[in-house]
């Protein structure tokens, strides 16, 4: 029947036939199900430690068939284990799950998690688990108190996705050819060389102030700094130049900033800073898509609506650090500070 489980005597069968050199159709005939199940079973039975080497087969005419063995006594116990009920849960191994409760209260995501942990703990398979695992871990096992502050350390907080609905983009005069995006360097589109960042403002409620973000392309490193008041044009400027200040001279090479109109002063930033701001098409956020995604983060710790007015700049660079500490899929698990420094290092030599 279909999705019936292999039994005994088909494993003996199998391994009968398997020694004698037929091949994974005749098999499946002979045993009485499809080919498929038969590869799947072999795949299975040669995955077990110390069976990762390329199956070959001798001549049938020798008569000796394969010469990896398929164990047919073997393959029915480890079946039987694998189909037992209730299955034990990966994070009942204590010290697994210490390890990811640690991470998430440092606001780890659970799919940074899954990724990191092979670098963190490189000769223990038992310190493994699926983002998905750490999911139904955090939704499903936990209760209480436990769940309540675990839960509050995720991105968006919520247990399934929501709709994403983008707003309207604001529009600046005084945009010319020389600073469309299209004229930015080969260089800052392929992420080669650092110092090229990504702008813009992450407003809080209406009238409750703003927060300057900062992203560099090549690693994604951050940078935050607080609005308090009016972000007008002038107040945009002198912050985002103190903010440059703080960068090395090799990190100074150019902005991308949305058409925002607290960037009407871009060129006097320009003559103050010396580093050029590019700007994006009309509705096209994903030209800064950099500084979207690090946006979308900074909201688990400024939601929309937010009062910014009394934020300081210790607790942007607080977030910050989070931040850039924090191992990210795009950089292969690698937090935007190890990105940085090694290429920092090598355009300055």
């Amino acid at each position: 029947m279909p999705g019936a489980r292999l039994t005994v005597e088909q494993r003996r069968t199998i391994e009968r036939c398997y020694r004698i050199g037929l091949d994974q159709g005749q098999i499946a005939s002979i045993v009485g199900v499809h080919k498929s199940t038969i590869s799947r079973e072999l795949a299975r039975s040669f995955s077990a430690p110390g069976s990762r080497s390329p199956r070959r087969r001798t001549a049938r005419a020798t008569g000796q068939g394969y010469l990896r063995v398929y164990d047919a006594e073997r393959a029915q116990r480890r079946a039987a284990i694998k189909a037992r009920r209730p299955k034990p849960r990966r994070l009942d191994h204590a010290p697994l799950r210490e390890q990811v409760w640690e991470l998430l209260r440092a606001d780890w995501s659970p799919e940074q998690i899954a990724g990191a942990l092979p670098d963190l703990f490189p000769t223990d398979r038992r310190m493994r688990v699926s983002h998905e695992t750490i999911y139904q871990s955090l939704f499903v096992q936990t209760k209480g108190e436990l769940k309540r502050e675990l839960t509050a350390h995720l991105r968006s907080r919520r247990t399934r996705r929501k709709a994403q609905t983008g707003g309207a983009k604001r529009i600046t005069l005084g945009i010319t050819d020389d600073i469309r995006i299209s004229a930015r360097p080969a260089e800052a589109d392929d992420r080669a060389v650092p110092g090229h960042w990504e702008g813009d403002l992450l407003l809080g409620g209406t009238g409750k102030g703003a927060v300057i973000t900062l992203v560099e392309r090549s690693s994604r490193f951050v940078l935050l700094a607080p609005l308090p008041g009016r972000h007008t044009a002038e107040i945009a400027r002198m912050s985002l130049a103190q903010m440059i200040a703080t960068l090395p001279v090799e990190l100074r090479k150019s902005i991308t900033w949305d058409r925002g109109s607290e960037m009407a002063q871009h060129a006097r930033f320009k003559v103050d800073t010396g580093i050029q701001i590019y700007f994006c098409d009309p509705q096209s956020p994903w030209q800064r898509g950099t500084n979207e995604n690090t946006n979308g983060l900074l909201r688990q710790y400024w939601p929309k609506g937010a009062d910014l007015r009394e934020l300081t700049q210790t607790e942007c660079d607080d977030v910050a650090l989070r931040l850039n500490t924090r191992p990210r899929k795009t950089l292969e698990w690698q937090t935007p500070g190890q990105v940085l420094n090694p290429r920092l290092v090598a355009t300055a030599v």
